[in-house]
């Protein structure tokens, strides 16, 4: 406060005068409806996945076992083990077998010699890190199997605690013949188990002899009970985030280390014991049980359509084939998997589809040609992309084909496709939370004349193995620019998706929604994706704003010792969208700072804006915060009335927090 001291009173006005400091105008957003809005894209929000972190093998995908066919190890049956009976006299050993293969898919086989059963040989399989059970649930098994000897005695399937005291669930199968045959079983757990990953899966002998067993496989119950299909609760966290699209297969999953290593649709589909499986490129095996119909069903349960990319002829290891007639078996194999997807059932794929349980066609409006093919340092790129955008064009001349060499330029990346032949190019950002903050106008000034922008990937890397809340708020931040200038990105979608949280289930760190074999979790940043995708209006609103608080970059201390001067950016960041069917504002208000922050706001152009609203409040004490899968809602969304409304408004946006506000107004 200026004090004003005892001078004559000349020099005390003069003084009071002169040292007066000016008064700070307040922050002031404007939302200006009185100004023509473009369309908001549909599509702007949804999901991106691959095979990482274990996101289908241990994650999504239901398989409780893991190793179901004995290929992760070419030496031994990994996650796998020999349990011994009761008695000590039992004896036996177990080793891989190729000799008697079930099929081309199948080639190796578990051969269990038992020479002496005591009360019962036997292995086991825990899974990926544990396997779920709980109480009243009906678990759907099958393998298939082969003997020698045995006496015709039944073998035992069961669930059981790892240390082999607890029982939950218990079968009898026949004895196995000679030959290769599928076994069928259920194993039903009673009312009174408790929830628990302390679990394995135990096949039993009771006589000597000989046992084979390939493709052995134990599902929990599904979400809507898909044959095949995906994890309830992991599919309900999706559900929640209401996403337009899914692109699949997605990111470096599509092309593999090597040729051999490509997601190879074809070998995806049709039944589990005609699916080879591959190695994936983060250095764990896929079975392929999650194929191209799994991906399309799963966009069919949560009720949005598939981005389908396809293998563009460039591999990870940074081979490629050149545009021309070596290239051309696979702009075919993209064409024919296009027919698998849409053909009705008078075309050849379509009848296939129709053969493996979807006679209808899927919807599909989005094509991506290879995946972030700026790293081909050949430059072929451009011939490839033109190769396949031609075959695909001449077939299907309503889809939009989107080329992966998008940069930060906004015109197609180190090397663009064919002039005239660029319509989406697609665009990757990994930053922290301050490049995402300082970068969130980035669209604003983006070149309206040129394509469309698909932001394929995107993340803010803090936190482990989820983001935390200062992830959480870069990420918002970024959205509010996507938003803002939704009629340039049409699409985008978080990467990655999933991580299991074990020890050894992550590979790449910052991630989305987290599990381990019992439960999941939602990040603070999938909270914030969450509040964003579910209040998405169809009209963007214009907005400026004036005196808006900054903040200062923290540098580290080697930029600090470079004599790096830090920058200063805004800390409030905004987007709004209008329902026009509804008569809503959804406004988006991020505060990237630990202090609240008061805003006047201003509502142009409106004929009437109400006094009360709905809002929801994401906010953490510190931005270090995180949710866990031990405290797995720490941070969400807090749901509230809010009063005072109206053309001009004052209000306080908390510290750290992302903020939505439901704002009901009438058109002049």
């Amino acid at each position: 406060m200026l004090r004003c001291l005892s001078f004559p009173i000349t020099i005390t006005a003069f003084l009071c005068f002169s040292l007066r400091l000016p008064a700070q105008s307040p922050a002031r957003l404007t939302l200006h409806l009185d100004q023509p809005g473009a369309a908001v894209s549909p599509g702007l929000y949804g999901l991106m996945t691959e095979e990482i972190n274990f996101s289908y093998e241990g994650g999504l995908y239901g398989e409780l076992i893991r190793n179901r066919s004995f290929k992760d190890s070419a030496k031994t049956a990994a996650f796998w083990s020999l349990l011994p009976g009761g008695s000590t006299s039992a004896k036996a050993t177990m080793s891989l077998d190729k000799e008697k293969p079930v099929g081309p898919a199948l080639p190796v086989s578990l051969r269990v010699d038992v020479t002496e059963a005591g009360d019962g040989v036997g292995i086991a399989n825990e899974g990926y890190w544990g396997m779920a059970v709980r109480p009243n649930t009906t678990y759907k098994g099958s393998l298939f199997a082969r003997g020698s000897g045995g006496s015709g005695q039944p073998l035992s399937v069961s669930l059981q605690s790892k240390d082999g005291k607890t029982v939950f669930a218990s079968a009898e199968v026949a004895a196995p013949g000679t030959e290769w045959a599928p076994v069928h079983f259920s194993l039903v757990t009673g009312a009174g188990v408790q929830p628990t990953a302390d679990a394995r899966f135990v096949i039993r002998a009771r006589a000597a002899g000989s046992y084979w067993f390939s493709l052995v496989s134990l599902f929990p119950p599904t979400y809507k009970d898909r044959l095949n299909g995906n994890r309830p609760d992991i599919m309900q966290l999706l559900a929640d985030m209401k996403p337009a699209f899914l692109r699949l297969p997605g990111g470096n999953y599509l092309e593999g280390n090597t040729f051999s290593q490509r997601w190879d649709w074809k070998k995806t589909i049709g039944p589990v014991e005609q699916r080879p499986g591959h190695l994936s490129p983060w250095h764990y095996r896929s079975t392929d049980g999650m194929g191209l119909l799994e991906f399309l069903g799963w966009c069919e349960d949560l009720h949005m359509e598939p981005v389908l990319a396809v293998f563009a002829g460039y591999v990870l290891n940074r081979d490629y084939i050149e545009a021309g007639p070596f290239l051309q078996p696979f702009v075919d194999d993209a064409v024919d998997e296009i027919e698998y997807v849409t053909g009705d059932v008078h075309t050849k794929w379509g009848a296939r589809r129709a053969a493996d349980g979807h006679p209808d066609p899927f919807p599909l409006h989005y094509i991506e040609i290879g995946n972030e093919d700026g790293f081909d340092a050949s430059g072929s790129y451009e011939g490839r992309y033109a190769q396949f955008y031609d075959a695909i064009k001449a077939k299907y001349p309503q889809l939009h084909i989107i080329s992966t060499v998008g940069g930060k330029d906004g015109l197609g990346g180190r090397f663009p496709a064919p002039a005239g032949r660029t319509e989406i190019v697609d665009e990757h950002y990994y930053r922290n939370a301050w490049q995402m903050e300082e970068n969130a106008g980035q669209y604003d000034h983006y070149d309206r004349s040129g394509p469309k922008v698909f932001v394929g990937e995107w993340a803010t890397r803090e936190g482990d193995p989820t983001t935390n809340f200062n992830a959480a708020l870069g990420d918002a931040a970024w959205m509010t620019g996507m938003e803002r200038n939704s009629d340039l990105v049409i699409m985008s979608c978080y990467a990655p998706l999933f991580v299991n949280v074990n020890p050894g289930g992550m590979q790449w760190r910052s991630d989305l929604i987290g599990y381990n074999a019992l439960t999941s979790f939602g990040s603070p940043s999938y909270y914030a994706q969450q509040l964003f995708s579910t209040h998405l209006g169809d009209s963007i609103v214009r907005l400026s704003w004036e005196n808006i608080p900054t903040q200062t970059q923290q540098l580290t201390a080697k930029d600090s010792a470079a004599g790096v001067q830090p920058k200063k950016i805004d800390a409030l960041f905004f987007s709004a969208t209008r329902d026009t069917k509804k008569g809503v504002i959804h406004l988006k208000v991020v505060n990237t700072q630990g202090v609240d922050q008061n805003m006047m706001i201003d509502v142009a152009g409106a004929g009437k804006v109400a006094t009360a609203g709905v809002a929801w409040t994401l906010n953490a004490d510190s931005p270090t915060e995180t949710n866990t899968i031990s405290e797995p809602t720490k941070i969400v969304p807090v749901k509230y009335g809010v009063r005072g409304l109206g053309k001009s408004f004052r209000w306080t946006f908390p510290a750290y927090s992302i903020m939505v506000m439901d704002i009901p107004f009438t058109a002049r």
